[in-house]
């Protein structure tokens, strides 16, 4: 695995970010119930203008994956509370699967809660991400259904959480 080194976006980067963003929802068909979220996925700079967007990249300074960070009661946040930091949009690019970018980019989330002084990390995830809920179970995150909720009839979104 070649070097996967996480730092914040830059304004730069937005157009290829959404690019990835988009591309990696749609390789695993998670667009096709709610076609309208291409928009949202696209729309990195707004993510970075309401929370914290932060990418993967490997040595070279390729873009390999990137993920929104939302701070309860932004613009982006679901279902964090006062005392919790969410994240959002967590996305690899097709070509960069298996590198551990997805957990890299879990990590620094987990990370920067702490440096926020967050008692936990909160975020949904569709039950179709069956690979992205292994990778948060290895990490040690747990099923929070009470917290679970339906945006769109017959799309349900998991709500998962860690102490940190």
């Amino acid at each position: 695995m070649s070097e996967v080194v996480i730092r914040p976006a830059e304004p730069g980067e937005f157009g290829r970010i959404g690019e990835i963003t988009v591309a990696a929802y749609r390789n695993d068909g998670l667009l096709v119930a709610n076609p309208e979220y291409t928009e949202e996925l696209a729309d990195a700079a707004s993510r970075a203008e309401h929370g914290e967007l932060v990418v993967a990249v490997d040595g070279a300074g390729e873009l390999l994956g990137s993920v929104t960070i939302t701070p309860p009661g932004s613009r982006f946040a679901e279902i964090s509370r006062p005392d919790e930091l969410e994240f959002r949009m967590l996305s690899t690019a097709p070509a960069a699967r298996g590198r551990g970018v997805g957990e890299a980019l879990t990590r620094a989330v987990l990370g920067r809660a702490r440096e926020l002084g967050a008692r936990r990390v909160v975020l949904c995830s569709l039950d179709a991400m069956k690979s992205a809920h292994r990778l948060y179970e290895r990490i040690g995150f747990a099923r929070m259904p009470e917290r679970d909720w339906e945006p769109v009839p017959g799309f349900w979104l998991r709500a998962f959480t860690i102490d940190v």
